[in-house]
Formats: C-alpha cells, structure tokens, sequence
C-alpha cells in the first residue's frame, strides 16, 4: 500500500513494496510527477531524496528511482517533520542530532542561573527550551532506543538538574506519560485509525 503524506510545501511518498514487487510504489510516484506537471508545478528531483528500509537478512539491490529521466538520489537517513529516520530504523542520529541542540541550550540556562534567577523560573525555561527539543516527538522513537541512547538523553537532563538546583522529570517518566495520555486518547476517539487496537480492561 502507498500513501502521500503533505505538509507545507514538503510531499513524502510512503511505500510498503510486497513481494520485490515495485511497480504499485514506483507507479504512485509516476502518477504524482504527472499530477504536478498537469498543474503547473515542477518537482525538484535534485532536492528529492528517497530511503529504502529493508530490513531482511538477504536484502536485494534496488533499482533507482527517476523523475523525468533522472534518477533520484537515495541516502541512508532523512529528516522527516523534526525527526531523523534512518534506513535501518535506528534513533542515533536522531539522538545525537536533538542533544547537540539542548547541549548548546545548556549554556543559556547557565547564564541565567549566574544572573540570580530562582530554581522556578529557570524550570519554566528549561522546559520551554530544551526539555521541549529532547522530547520532540518522542513517542514515535523513544521506546526502540538503545541504551547508549537514553543515556546520552538523560545525561542532558542530568546536567540541566544540577544546574537549577531542583529535581526534574527524567526522559524515560515523560515518554511513559505521553504514551499513556496518547493511548487514552485514542482510546475515547472512535474514529481514530487505532481505535481498534485498544481494549479496556
């Protein structure tokens, strides 16, 4: 099955290929180039980038993808609303790119821990600023983190605790809150997809 996700001026062509057979994937894409030429837009195939996840043991070679005779470039992570997704499914680079943002945040908290701010405003700024960008989207990654991973996230928050001198929510407390508050939301929306997913106990 295949499906065009839109937000904003970005469109991603998701894909489930079934049994090596590319061509419903590679014919959704045909369609998409014929519907933009049809209404007057053009696609940029240099900023167009395709990942392929095959996660078999004995993966095959797959053929290039082309727009307009020109093959479009695969590479082996992309970003995708925020969240780095890469090729095996792995959230390194996901980890690393969201910490490197709240490391260089730490500074700030630093700064205004120097100008005398108490412990509940600097809270109220952490939370805001970085607690925000490690949590970003966290119940889609967190749960198939690797240790190192987690590690390196509560490192952060570590360090941002000693800073402020109070105690804060730990990662893993937050992601199991969200879940929880996701799961009992979809659970009260019948019309949501996953709806059916869940029964009450």
């Amino acid at each position: 099955s295949n499906h065009i996700i839109k937000f904003a001026d970005d469109t991603t062509v998701v894909g489930l290929i079934s049994n090596n057979d590319k061509t419903p994937y590679r014919g959704e894409v045909a369609q998409l180039v014929e519907w933009c030429g049809a209404n007057n837009l053009s696609l940029n195939v240099s900023k167009t980038k395709e990942v392929v996840m095959d996660l078999r043991r004995n993966s095959v070679d797959h053929p290039p993808l082309t727009i307009d005779s020109s093959a479009v470039e695969r590479v082996s992570s992309t970003k995708f609303l925020g969240v780095h997704i890469t090729e095996d499914l792995t959230w390194t680079t996901n980890t690393m790119s969201l910490s490197k943002k709240a490391q260089q945040r730490l500074h700030f908290l630093r700064r205004l821990k120097r100008a005398s701010l108490p412990p509940p405003i600097l809270t109220t700024f952490y939370r805001g600023t970085i607690e925000s960008v490690l949590t970003s989207c966290i119940t889609v990654w967190y749960g198939n983190c690797s240790t190192a991973d987690r590690k390196t996230l509560q490192r952060t928050v570590s360090t941002a605790a000693k800073i402020i001198g109070a105690p804060l929510p730990s990662i893993l407390d937050i992601f199991l809150a969200r879940c929880s508050g996701k799961a009992t939301s979809i659970v009260k929306d019948s019309t949501h997809p996953s709806h059916h997913l869940f029964q009450l106990l």
